[in-house]
C-alpha cells in the first residue's frame, strides 16, 4: 500500500481545480489534453509529501481552533441568520389558515388546552399571549412557569399556536391553558399524569379544545384501557374536542395502528405532511378495525381523520438558547396545526353547531368531524376515499370551514 505523502495529485484536463491522487509512476494523462508536452504535464502535479507536513499537525490544529471559535461565535452568528432561515409559512398559507385570518379570524373567545412539557412564557413571540391557566402535573410546581423538556416541545407546540412576533401562529388570541404532564424526555410515561392534565383542561379550566402532541404505543394492550383513554372519552362526553398525533411510527412494521388516544373513535387523529404535499414516511398507519370496539372504523372516524404539515416546522423554542427558535418535526406539529385551525372554525360558527341549548352534544361534534373528512376528501386529485396515512386528505380549513356552514344549513 503507497503511504499518502508517496502520492502526487494530477489536475483533471477539464478542471484543473479537481485533482486525482496517482502513483508517481503512473503515466497519466499525455500532455496534448492540456496543450502541453509529456514532461510538462507532469510538472503540472503536487506532491502529496510537502501538503502531508502541513496538514498534520498544523492543518489538524487550525481545524480545531476554527471548530471552537465557530461553536463559541454560534450564537451570535445565528442571531443574524434567523431572518433568513427558512420559516414555515408555506404551512399556514397551505393549510388556508392564513386566509381565515385574512378574515379576521384569529380564535378570539376560544378556549384551548396543550398538554405537554410546557411553556417557556418568557419568549418575545409570548408577550401577547393571553394564558389562562397553568398547572403542573410533573412536580407540582404550579407557580413556576417552564418546559421542562430537554427539547422545549411543548414551547414549540405553544408557538404553532399563539406565537406572534418573528411568526404568526395558526390561532394567536385563543385562551390558552398549559397542562406540564410530560417530563424532560417528552414522553407520555405515565398515563395516570396525563389523565389527570386532560380531566383539569376538563374540569378546571372548561375548554373548547384540547391538543394532545403525544399518544401510546397502541400495541400495548394495556393503552386501551388506560387512565388518558378515560380521560379523554370523559372530555368528549362533556363536548371538548380532543385532536391528538397519530404518532410517528409508519416505519415499525410492529405498529399496526395510529397511538392511543389518537385510535379513539371521537378523537381526531392526525398524520404528517411534507411541504411538498407528500406523506411524511414515520405518519402512522391507521387500522381499519378499531381496537378498542373490535369493529371496523366507518366513515367519519377512520383513522387518521387528516393529515397537516409536520415536517422542519419552524417554532419557538428556549429562550435559554439564543436565538430562541427551533425546527420540529413529526405529528406533534401537524396537531396542533388542526387544533389551531378548528378554533377558527369555532370562533366563526361556534354559536351555531352548539344550537339553542349552547352545549356541543355527540350528533354536533360527529358534524365537525363530518364536515373535516369531507372537505379533505374534496381536496384530492381522485377520490380516494380514505388512506391508511393520509386519512381523508390534507388539512384545508376554508374547505372545512365551508363544509360546516353547508352541514348547517347556513347561508
Amino acid at each position: 500500500m503507497v503511504g499518502i505523502e508517496h502520492l502526487e495529485l494530477m489536475p483533471e484536463p477539464d478542471d484543473s481545480r479537481l485533482l486525482t491522487a496517482v502513483d508517481p509512476a503512473a503515466p497519466g494523462y499525455p500532455g496534448v489534453v492540456y496543450g502541453k508536452s509529456d514532461e510538462e504535464a507532469l510538472d503540472l502535479r503536487w506532491p502529496m509529501g510537502p501538503m502531508k507536513e502541513y496538514l498534520w499537525p498544523w492543518g489538524a490544529v487550525s481545524f480545531a481552533v476554527g471548530t471552537v471559535l465557530l461553536l463559541i461565535t454560534w450564537p451570535f452568528i445565528q442571531a443574524y441568520l434567523i431572518p433568513i432561515f427558512p420559516d414555515s409559512e408555506w404551512a399556514y398559507e397551505s393549510t388556508g389558515i392564513r386566509e381565515l385570518q385574512s378574515q379576521g379570524l384569529y380564535g378570539e373567545g376560544i378556549h384551548i388546552c396543550i398538554v405537554d412539557t410546557g411553556i417557556d412564557i418568557d419568549h418575545p413571540d409570548f408577550d401577547r399571549v393571553h394564558l389562562r391557566g397553568f398547572r403542573d402535573f410533573y412536580a407540582n410546581q404550579h407557580d413556576d412557569i417552564r418546559d421542562v423538556g430537554e427539547e422545549y416541545h411543548g414551547t414549540l407546540m405553544a408557538g404553532l399556536l399563539v406565537a406572534n412576533g418573528t411568526f404568526i401562529g395558526a390561532a394567536p388570541e385563543v385562551s390558552l391553558s398549559i397542562a406540564l404532564a410530560l417530563g424532560p424526555e417528552g414522553r407520555s410515561g405515565q398515563a395516570d399524569r396525563v389523565a389527570q392534565a386532560i380531566r383539569w383542561c376538563r374540569i378546571t379550566q372548561n375548554v373548547d379544545i384540547i391538543s394532545l402532541s403525544l399518544g401510546g404505543d397502541p400495541s400495548e394492550s394495556m393503552a386501551f384501557r388506560s387512565e388518558t383513554v378515560e380521560a379523554v372519552i370523559e372530555a368528549l362526553d362533556a363536548g371538548i374536542f380532543v385532536v391528538a398525533a397519530a404518532g410517528n411510527n409508519g416505519m415499525r412494521s410492529s405498529v399496526i395502528d395510529v397511538s392511543v388516544p389518537a385510535s379513539l373513535a371521537g378523537v381526531i387523529a392526525v398524520g404528517a405532511s411534507t411541504s411538498k404535499g407528500g406523506i411524511w414516511l414515520n405518519s402512522s398507519t391507521g387500522s381499519e378495525t378499531d381496537p378498542h370496539s373490535g369493529l371496523d372504523r366507518v366513515f367519519p372516524n377512520q383513522k387518521p381523520e387528516v393529515t397537516a404539515p409536520g415536517v422542519r416546522m419552524f417554532s419557538t423554542a428556549s429562550t435559554l438558547i439564543s436565538p430562541p427558535y427551533a425546527y420540529s418535526t413529526g405529528t406533534s406539529d401537524s396537531t396542533v396545526l388542526v387544533a389551531g385551525a378548528l378554533a377558527l372554525i369555532l370562533e366563526l360558527y361556534g354559536d351555531a353547531i352548539r344550537g339553542e341549548d349552547g352545549i356541543l352534544d355527540a350528533d354536533e361534534m360527529s358534524l365537525v368531524k363530518r364536515a373535516l373528512a369531507t372537505s379533505a376528501l374534496a381536496g384530492e386529485e381522485t377520490d380516494s376515499g380514505h388512506h391508511q396515512k393520509r386519512g381523508y386528505g390534507d388539512l384545508n380549513a376554508v374547505s372545512w370551514a365551508e363544509q360546516v356552514a353547508l352541514e348547517l344549513n347556513l347561508d
